[in-house]
């Protein structure tokens, strides 16, 4: 019988190596360490240790578990300095440190001293993200200010056309007044201006409300409402 050949050793040492991540409660995805390094149940709490991180000349001491993430770190660095964690580069032993990685499993012992740097890129890409998203919010308002509007000449359409169907008479120019009232609201749908995709979608849902309600399908808008209150009237 043939015998497995066991894989060389640094095949081994490589596939030890591989990279695993975990989410943390807060929603941080971080490298996931191996059991060995996790202490046994019942043993010594994992210990605060105490860094020196220098920003524009100035030492700033953190407490920090011995365990933690460099990303934890960012958000402790963050209340000190202000600088937001996303536009941060902890420097330690003249290498950038990703937030995913683990302080201990870096080497970083107590009063380590690492330095943090600012990342203009990173913080010209997040506000040009903040302002985009912003926008997508103001829009998102907008337009459910307007769904709200139809909403309530939507019911008067319903109330027009109930009095008509029990045989009752209403005024042309109320229907003319609603028909207006709609097409004023497709107006205010064209003015807001919309990037984002899912924004589009609940504009577009609108429009075609309104236009139900207001509009044909052909080339021209026509007074439909007007025509089926008439045409209900005869």
């Amino acid at each position: 019988m043939k015998k497995e050949t066991p894989p060389p050793p640094a095949a081994a040492a490589a596939a030890a190596r591989e990279e695993v991540w975990e989410v943390r409660p807060g929603g941080m995805l971080v490298q996931k360490r191996s059991p060995d390094s996790d202490p046994p149940p019942g043993g010594a709490p994992v210990p605060t240790i105490r860094v020196k991180v220098k920003f524009a000349g100035v030492y700033h001491e953190i407490y920090i578990n011995s365990q933690a993430s460099f990303g934890e770190l960012k958000k402790l660095l963050s209340e000190k300095t202000g600088l937001h964690p996303d536009d941060q580069k902890v420097v330690y032993k003249d290498k950038e440190r990703d937030s995913k990685a683990f302080l201990d499993i870096a080497g970083v012992k107590d009063r380590s001293k690492m330095v943090l740097l600012e990342d203009p890129t990173a913080q010209a890409k997040r506000l040009i993200e903040e302002r985009r998203h912003g926008k997508a919010q103001r829009a998102s308002k907008n337009i459910s200010r307007v769904a709200l509007d139809v909403d309530k000449l939507a019911g008067k359409v319903s109330a027009m056309e109930m009095i008509v169907n029990k045989g009752g008479k209403v005024v042309d120019a109320d229907v003319v007044a609603l028909t207006e009232a709609l097409m004023n609201e497709l107006v205010k749908l064209d003015s807001i201006v919309v990037a984002d995709d899912e924004v589009k979608k609940q504009r577009r849902v609108q429009e075609k409300r309104v236009q139900n309600h207001s509009t044909s399908p052909s080339t021209k808008p026509e007074p439909v409402l007007a025509k089926k209150i008439i045409r209900i009237q005869q």
